[in-house]
């Protein structure tokens, strides 16, 4: 039965999107865009917001639980270079999880102990995992109406924290004087693009949303432009009420910072246990999430069947992810974190846009949208790569290692004699 309406596919897409990447990476943008802040989470969310075009004709035409992995096989079969895309997918899932451990550890550290104090982050970082990876196979995770109720609570309070900031910021740091190069900004944008990673959570639930034509395209839309302009006024609030010194030094936790102006520690301490609530969460739904797509991966025949076994209510593969985002955590910091996972899901939407554009008569789509997105997308890439080559080349260890693991496992695992199967959704594969 059909029972996903408007509002709680717009919660999931927002709910994805608004997790705990802002709290993690807005120190990030603000380091590399100064001022100009606010105008890079805008050139990211422009980025998202054209990707969800593709994202809303492709669910359209093939309603899957695959979502994202499905389009890919379907645009391009299932082979090699399927394979490493889906789990560069799972990959990416991989490192969100990273990051949402890595910001948990830093505010966890900032509350209780007044800094980041680095062997206490990564302790809280690698316990908040170890936490929620027993909660999911214990199958304790949050209901569909309960995660509505997250969603608004964590809105609610970003939202109270701009209206609060608004009253006692500096806005004269927003001047065009205080802006870095065009590139910077840019680059700025991309460090932080996966912050919308989430919205495509949408497409996975299409096979259980009343009405798709009308509610997924309102839903995909409505979600992304709400949280660019979430984003934009946190960007803006936050560079009026912190010094760019101040977002340098605290830039793991400088939104608990940005509140203390106006609120005193009191606002520290409210925006802390905030981030705390909010990437716990995500940490959460993302576990829950990286199990289910770990799944559906290992049924193609991608991955080994590890992945796709029950324990209790969870699966075995939800382990092997938390220990791995335990080691990402804990080895890379969060500037390698950030580019690893926003080149992950550049490289992966880049794709879906470009599997939109060449499924474009299935699927009914402008051809000059897509194909916009797809060259966004690369070009992005390329400007992200570039920039941390010449000015950071450190911030590209993780993900050169992700990229080169995934790419010889994907390759290697094919040349085992593994099975790939054409068509992840069987209701697809018999035309339903």
């Amino acid at each position: 039965m059909r029972k996903i309406g408007f509002w709680e596919a717009f919660s999931i897409g927002v709910g994805g999107m608004v997790g705990g990447g802002i709290f993690a990476v807005l120190g990030l943008t603000i380091d590399l865009a100064k001022g100009a802040a606010p105008v890079a989470f805008f050139i990211a969310g422009i980025i998202a917001l054209i990707t969800s075009y593709s994202y809303v004709k492709l669910s359209l035409s093939y309603p899957s639980e695959g979502g994202s992995i499905e389009y890919i096989v379907q645009a391009f079969g299932n082979n090699v270079f399927s394979s490493i895309i889906n789990n560069l997918l799972l990959i990416s899932y991989v490192i969100m999880l990273s990051l949402y451990a890595y910001a948990f550890g830093s505010y966890a550290s900032a509350l209780f102990f007044g800094k980041d104090i680095d062997f206490v982050q990564k302790l809280f970082s690698s316990g908040v995992i170890v936490v929620f990876v027993m909660i999911n196979l214990m199958g304790a995770f949050l209901t569909g109406k309960a995660e509505d109720l997250m969603v608004f609570i964590k809105i609610g309070i970003l939202l109270l924290f701009v209206l609060i900031c608004m009253f006692s910021g500096d806005y004269s740091r927003l001047d065009v004087s205080y802006w870095e190069t065009p590139l910077k900004i840019m680059t700025g944008g991309l460090i932080i693009f996966l912050a919308y990673e989430g919205f495509e959570l949408i497409a996975n639930t299409a096979k259980d949303v009343t009405d798709p034509k009308k509610v997924l395209p309102k839903a995909f839309y409505a979600s992304v432009i709400f949280v660019i302009l979430l984003y934009v006024s946190i960007a803006v609030v936050t560079v009026a009420n912190v010094s760019f010194e101040e977002a340098k030094k605290a830039q793991d936790y400088v939104l608990a910072i940005a509140a203390e102006p106006f609120l005193g520690k009191s606002g520290f301490i409210i925006i802390s246990v905030a981030a705390l609530l909010s990437t716990a969460s995500a940490i959460n739904a993302t576990l829950y999430g990286g199990g289910r797509v770990g799944y559906l991966i290992a049924k193609l025949g991608e991955l080994p069947s590890n992945f796709a076994l029950k324990i209790k209510q969870g699966y075995e593969g939800m382990i092997i992810l938390g220990l791995l985002a335990i080691i990402f955590a804990t080895s890379f910091d969060l500037k390698n974190i950030s580019v690893a996972g926003s080149l992950g899901f550049l490289i992966i939407f880049g794709l879906v846009n470009y599997s939109n554009f060449k499924l474009r008569k299935i699927t009914g789509s402008n051809a000059y949208i897509p194909m916009i997105g797809t060259v966004l997308c690369f070009v992005s890439v390329v400007v992200l790569i570039w920039y941390n080559l010449m000015h950071s080349p450190d911030s590209l260890k993780s993900s050169s290692v992700v990229i080169l693991t995934v790419t010889l496992f994907s390759i290697i695992y094919k040349k085992l004699g593994h099975e790939l199967k054409s068509v992840l959704d069987e209701d697809l594969r018999k035309g339903n």
